[in-house]
């Protein structure tokens, strides 16, 4: 099952009228296989997803495909409005060489507790692979409260959660709550990437991670610091992420992640419109948190 360690999640560049620059892609990915990573996280929130169509979305999947050439489990993205949509995503997603799926609850209306359950029991019913919550409050606006987890975990197929990680001072008791609700395999693993590596020092077994598909090195020291409960080596490795971190929150990690790789000569690729990327003065402060941050 994929739905465990570090999964990293990187970009998708595009050009201003949507379409993958897959040789691009390809670059992050190879890059992600090298340094180790337990799995790649394709087309979530860090990769765009709702700005691309069905289409750019399977050129990105067949370009992943090819580029991690099975060395390194794929997850992919299948959100969408509708559910036959998002079903649809699904299946290109299996035919195309996806390991897992991961699936949140986009919506423009808001969705009860019911409307969700039956959604997601739809979709992992579309294809064999295994299913991945991916509960975003944040950005759609639905949160997964313990009871609806319980629920779907009984759902066949659906086999991990991707929770947005509580402090550090609430994970230990969070993490128990729900894991006493929910089958022992059932994968509980979180983002938010300034509180992921406590939360797995609290019991995850998994970090979906942003700053993970660009800086993979350095992601894998902190997060195999929290696999092992070194509470101290956690701390002292998230010391030197803390400026990134800051700037994570203060514009978004989504900006701050195209910013890194346009800098570092990756991609050359901005986020899509209407969303503008940073200006100048911070991208010399983005690039100076990098430097804090040992490989």
């Amino acid at each position: 099952m994929p739905f465990r360690g570090l999964s990293a999640f990187p970009i998708t560049p595009m050009d201003q009228h949507g379409r993958v620059r897959t040789d691009e892609l390809a670059v992050l990915l190879r890059r992600l296989a090298e340094a180790g990573v337990d799995s790649v996280g394709l087309l979530g929130s860090t990769g765009s997803y709702m700005y691309l169509s069905r289409s750019e979305r399977l050129r990105a999947i067949e370009a992943a495909a090819e580029a991690l050439s099975g060395r390194t489990p794929l997850i992919v993205s299948i959100g969408a409005l509708r559910t036959d949509e998002a079903q649809a995503l699904a299946r290109d997603a299996e035919k195309a060489g996806a390991d897992g799926l991961l699936l949140a609850p986009v919506s423009y209306i808001p969705l009860t507790e019911e409307e969700v359950f039956q959604h997601f029991s739809a979709v992992a019913g579309t294809t064999g692979l295994p299913l991945c919550i991916y509960n975003n409050p944040a950005t759609t606006h639905f949160n997964f409260g313990n009871a609806l987890l319980q629920r779907l975990s009984g759902v066949p197929n659906i086999r991990a959660v991707k929770n947005p990680a509580p402090s550090a001072a609430e994970a230990q008791e969070r993490h128990r709550a729900l894991q006493s609700m929910v089958p022992a395999d059932f994968a509980i693993g979180y983002s938010g990437d300034w509180l992921a590596a406590d939360a797995v020092l609290a019991g995850g077994v998994a970090w979906y991670s942003v700053i993970g598909g660009l800086l993979p090195e350095p992601t894998l020291k902190l997060m195999r610091a929290a696999e092992a409960g070194d509470a101290a080596e956690v701390a002292r490795i998230n010391d030197g992420f803390a400026p990134l971190w800051a700037l994570f929150r203060e514009l978004s990690s989504y900006r701050v992640v195209h910013a890194i790789a346009n800098e570092l000569g990756l991609t050359r690729a901005d986020p899509p419109r209407p969303v503008l990327p940073v200006g100048a003065a911070d991208r010399q402060r983005i690039m100076a948190a990098v430097a804090t941050i040992q490989a």
